[in-house]
């Protein structure tokens, strides 16, 4: 029960993504697959399941593999239970062929048949296939109620948590998820990762929370250097181990250019002259040397900085005073009060659909709320990063980048644009890359260069993680510790909320409210209660 790689190489156009792959991924480990936006770790999944083709090379597959599907509208008019079950598609064909000779007239073929799908359905687990669906489903945060509605009948995160349940489904001897923790609130990515830790299978993982990936694996493949490398251990263990093999062989290749450029010196003095057997042997000794070219990581970091208020704000930012907001009949806020003081960094988690994006949307001004007030401070100056980018970007437009972030602040030099877009990674032509072209990491990396340009003293920033790699939410995480103005953000990544939150606003089950304290210092006190 093993994914073997057999040099699996892959080109998009002119661009190697990875070339002559051999790795092995064993049962009883999670490998966390990682490298930056762009390097090919969704291609390489797609590639192990067939859903696209390697240039080159050969994958072998245990018989059952979990994978994470992102087409959900292919699945709109299924019940959500039923989508679950089709992850053992096996057992999935079993039980509607079974269905369906039951309503053909009974003939011994077809009760033969019938037998002979019946085996099937006990090897699989068929009997209790719905219990176990319904467990998966709990443990996702999907209410029972939910389970027999179809799936378009249901909200959009709660579709996608649906799907990770369908990977799960049927004890697969392999996972393969790209993003699972995506669409998912801080509850379900603690069940997912108590999950995964019982699990016996092969499982890989692509996902950008660095904490999860801390926490389940066991191992991380990295793709760089156009190639793949397994490090034991979890992200930080590979971090630490792959800077420290990359500083080794730069010292090992300063330390030969010196002794080359010594030897050479020699032959260039001696190489006419009577040495000419010292001299043949330092050619040799020359050639054996020579540093080998170092390939170039693909791994880049973005530099954000938020750069000093020109206005500092007055020392009350927000006061809220009793704002309610409901939809369709819903109370989501109920007479809410708050007062946010200038240099607070108030992290907001709690379950989704709570309201979190819809208080950040009143604070930003974005949304009116249904009753109470919201009062803004002495020049407070609001930037706001919307979980939905099309808020601030119509991706239809044919506006370029460096347009859409001339547009941001009237008289701003040209030069200035580009340093943002440098810092942001649009170097040489990608500053002049149509939005309407950009990725999703490339959008929320334009956003955040919007927010760097203006200088605002107050960020409100809807989980601005989303779509963002690794090497990027690192540094908006050191970007706002650093940052002198006031935040108030919505995230699922423990990370970013760990070391950038200094409070919280809690969405619980019956009330919001402001803790004073840490993220560690909130669950503290939630095992507390329990």
């Amino acid at each position: 029960m093993t994914i073997t790689l057999n040099k699996i190489t892959k080109k998009v156009g002119a661009r190697l993504l990875f070339e002559d792959i051999s790795a092995t991924f064993n049962r009883n480990s999670r490998y966390g697959l990682t490298g930056p936006n762009g390097a090919g770790k969704s291609t390489l999944l797609k590639i192990v399941m067939g859903m696209e083709e390697a240039t080159s090379g050969s994958v072998a597959l245990p018989r059952k593999v979990g994978f994470l599907k992102q087409n959900i509208e292919q699945f709109r008019d299924q019940r959500v239970i039923d989508v679950v079950i089709m992850g053992n598609q096996r057992l999935w064909d079993a039980l509607a062929e079974r269905d369906k000779l039951y309503e053909v007239e009974m003939t011994d073929d077809v009760g033969i048949r019938l037998g002979e799908l019946e085996e099937i359905v006990n090897e699989e687990d068929g009997y209790d296939a719905e219990s176990d669906a319904e467990i998966l489903l709990t443990g996702m945060g999907i209410p029972s109620e939910l389970h027999q509605e179809k799936m378009h009948a249901i909200p959009t995160d709660m579709q996608f948590r649906v799907m990770l349940c369908q990977a799960l489904f049927g004890n697969p001897e392999a996972l393969l998820l790209d993003e699972p923790t995506n669409h998912l609130d801080l509850e379900s990515i603690g069940w997912l990762e108590r999950f995964l830790h019982d699990y016996k299978g092969v499982l890989v993982v692509v996902s950008h929370d660095r904490h999860f990936l801390n926490a389940v694996t066991t191992h991380i493949a990295d793709i760089d250097y156009e190639t793949i490398i397994i490090y034991p251990g979890n992200y930080d263990n590979m971090l630490v181990a792959k800077t420290a093999v990359r500083e080794r062989t730069e010292l090992e290749n300063k330390t030969k250019e010196k002794k080359v450029s010594q030897l050479r010196e020699f032959v260039a003095k001696f190489g006419a002259g009577t040495r000419a057997s010292q001299v043949q042997s330092r050619i040799r000794e020359i050639e054996r040397l020579e540093p080998q070219e170092l390939k170039k990581s693909n791994i880049q970091r973005p530099y954000i900085r938020f750069y000093p208020p020109e206005k500092p704000s007055g020392q009350i930012v927000f006061k809220t005073s009793e704002i309610s907001k409901g939809f369709d009949g819903k109370s989501v806020i109920h007479k809410f009060s708050l007062e946010v003081q200038k240099g607070d960094k108030i992290g907001i988690i709690g379950n989704n659909g709570k309201g979190k994006s819809t208080l950040l949307k009143m604070l930003a001004g974005a949304l009116a709320p249904d009753a109470g007030s919201i009062e803004l401070g002495h020049q407070v100056q609001i930037g706001y990063f919307p979980q939905n980018h099309s808020e601030v970007i119509d991706k239809k437009s044919s506006m370029t980048a460096f347009d859409w972030l001339k547009k941001r602040r009237e008289g701003v030099y040209d030069q200035d644009i580009r340093s943002i877009l440098g810092k942001m990674l649009f170097s040489g032509d990608d500053a002049f890359k149509p939005i309407s072209h950009l990725s999703g990491g490339e959008t929320a990396r334009l956003i955040i260069g919007g927010l760097m340009l203006c200088n605002y003293n107050v960020l409100i920033m809807d989980e601005p993680n989303n779509h963002l790699d690794l090497e990027a939410v690192s540094a908006l995480s050191w970007a706002l510790q650093d940052y002198k103005g006031t935040v108030l953000f919505a995230s699922h990544d423990r990370d970013l909320l760990g070391n950038t939150a200094t409070k919280l606003i809690t969405f619980e089950e019956n009330r919001l409210r402001l803790f004073d304290g840490k993220l560690d210092e909130y669950f503290a006190t939630q095992a507390v209660k329990t």
